[in-house]
């Protein structure tokens, strides 16, 4: 057995995992006393700190995406792989915070389709509530999925053995405690993810020579095989990202990055993605609500220093990943069928950590990947017994019939995340699938929302009309591109990686916002009087302020907060 894995744990790091889930369980046990009704399950009550919700959204972020993704694009491209944090999400957060967080939870919604659908009506609610919960089960099937790997790499098991076991924990903690057990461990393992990944960035570096170190062997590798490997000066430099994108074009390259990633899919994610607005949405007041996200800014930017630099340096000093990045197919890797890019986490782990340290950088792992999955699931648990079985299925039960379907959802999206995870397994980047996902459900989603906010007169039907074509549109970009379906792709766009899902999110804003106009002009509007608090030009500022704030010193107010980190956010766009 020991000879399948990639990691060789001795029992001090199996001891340290071990405390970590006795821990995990003991919050999700402790928050059930706080659970009495649906609002204690779905939203904590609206009762935490914005220090709590601002670490849980960022917590919540950091599953698949931020570890292993993103040091699997850090291995494969470079530092162009920042533009994920400095250009695709801090604008966008700080956005959030600013002028979207007020809206959200000045109108007491419990949801984001529930806010589209006091907006727009039954049909766009609709298209909203079941293409978000089915985004959600494919999300959530890449962090189990990952979760997976790293108990398979840890002891040999058979993958769908590991996914299983994977699953149970997941479930156990948040059927138990609901949102509230999600968000407590949430800030616990954002603390243990820090704790477990800087290590490894550090020591990484010291092998691999410092700085200096880590750009002569990206360099000598990239003169080695010119043909596979992008040149030394592109995978050292942010801009203009041409790995990241594919494109030949500088010019088009960065265009993809700022309108396609910096703006759609960015916009598209952080601003209607309610895993993360759930966070916000359980904070206790408006003026939490809306710093929430701000605060969740800070660490978010410098995130990119223990996901992406690791994969860089498992790219030059992980044997395996090198001969990948070369053109070549080691065998081996967390799933048995050969070594891909998402392994590289595993291997620098085991390349560079001594025992005791690789127990707390697993135990980190395994935190990251269940704050991811059971962001996805809590939130799936609240749209589908709200937004869809009390709206469409059984409506006028008692407030205990829709917390026991909560918690039946919370079951069930487990057991079929274990088969969305299968999916996961198809792609050698993560990261190259889940951009895909968002291009499908978040671009057009915000353009029909941003929309909708700032121009009254878009009416119910320009709202499921726009998000279906936009939806549509960007399926068809998918499957007409080299490989943003894998083998299902026909190549008739000869544009892959991750370039293609900024494409495929372009189109799908565009085709929305162009739609959604012209059926506006031919339909009718809701009466203005029906749009406070769901469009700006029609709800009052007092509506949108927390009167209280102020009376706050400057650091505690949205705005001086939200200028500080733009200002942090450009100084290391310029540097890097």
């Amino acid at each position: 057995m020991a000879s399948d894995t990639i990691i060789s744990a001795a029992p001090v790091d199996y001891l340290i995992v071990l405390l970590y889930f006795a821990v995990v369980l003991g919050i999700g046990a402790l928050a059930r006393r706080q659970v009495s009704d649906s609002i204690d399950f779905f939203l904590s009550g609206r009762s935490l700190p914005a220090w709590v919700t601002g670490l849980a959204f960022i917590s919540a972020n950091l599953g698949a995406v931020e570890i292993m993704g993103m040091s699997a694009s850090g291995a494969q491209f470079g530092l162009p792989t920042v533009h994920y944090f400095w250009v695709g999400a801090i604008p966008a957060m700080l956005f959030l915070g600013v002028v979207m967080m007020p809206f959200y939870y000045g109108s007491k919604v419990r949801s984001v389709p529930e806010f589209m659908r006091r907006r727009f009506g039954t049909g766009a609610h609709l298209v909203n509530a079941i293409s978000f919960a089915v985004a959600q089960l494919l999300i959530a099937g890449i962090n189990l999925f990952l979760l997976g790997t790293i108990i398979r790499a840890m002891l040999g098991w058979n993958l769908y053995v590991a996914l299983i076991v994977a699953a149970v924990i997941v479930l156990s903690y948040i059927t138990l405690g609901g949102l509230s057990a999600a968000i407590y461990n949430e800030v616990l393992q954002f603390f243990v993810i820090v704790a477990s990944l800087l290590p490894l960035t550090l020591l990484g570096l010291h092998r691999v020579g410092g700085w200096d170190g880590l750009t002569d062997g990206i360099t000598k590798a990239a003169e080695a095989n010119p043909d596979t490997i992008p040149p030394a000066d592109q995978q050292l430099n942010s801009w203009p990202g041409l790995p990241l994108t594919g494109f030949d074009s500088e010019l088009w390259s960065v265009v993809g990055i700022v309108f396609g990633l910096g703006f759609v899919l960015s916009f598209g994610y952080w601003t209607t993605n309610f895993v993360e607005v759930q966070r916000a949405l359980a904070s206790d007041s408006i003026s939490s609500a809306r710093k929430t996200p701000i605060i969740g800014s800070f660490p978010k930017m410098f995130i990119p220093f223990i996901t992406i630099l690791p994969g860089m340096i498992a790219a030059v000093l992980v044997t395996q990943i090198s001969d990948l990045k070369a053109g070549e197919t080691p065998p081996g890797g967390a799933s048995g069928e050969g070594v891909s890019y998402n392994d590289s986490l595993l291997y620098l782990m085991r390349e560079v950590l001594p025992n005791g340290l690789l127990g707390l950088a697993i135990a980190g792992l395994l935190a990251a990947f269940m704050a991811g999955m059971a962001a996805n699931i809590s939130a799936f648990n609240t749209v589908l017994s709200y937004d869809l079985w009390q709206q469409y299925v059984v409506k006028d039960r008692s407030d205990g019939y829709y917390l026991t379907v909560g918690r039946v959802a919370t079951v069930a999206a487990t057991a079929i995340a274990i088969f969305t995870a299968t999916l996961a397994s198809n792609f050698s980047n993560i990261m190259d699938y889940l951009q895909v996902l968002f291009g499908f459900f978040n671009a057009p989603l915000f353009a029909t929302f941003i929309l909708g906010m700032f121009w009254k007169r878009m009416t119910p039907t320009a709202g499921w009309v726009g998000l279906v074509a936009g939806t549509v549109s960007a399926v068809a970009i998918a499957f007409l591109s080299e490989d943003a379906f894998g083998s299902w792709s026909t190549g008739v766009i000869p544009l892959g990686g991750q370039g293609a899902a900024f494409v495929a999110a372009g189109v799908a804003f565009a085709v929305d916002i162009v739609l959604s106009i012209v059926v506006s002009l031919v339909t009718k509007p809701k009466a203005d009087s029906e749009l406070r608090g769901l469009v700006y030009s029609e709800t009052p500022r007092a509506d949108l302020v927390d009167p209280k704030e102020a009376s706050y010193p400057w650091y505690r107010r949205t705005l001086p907060l939200a200028g500080i980190s733009l200002v942090l956010v450009v100084i290391l766009n310029i540097i890097f």
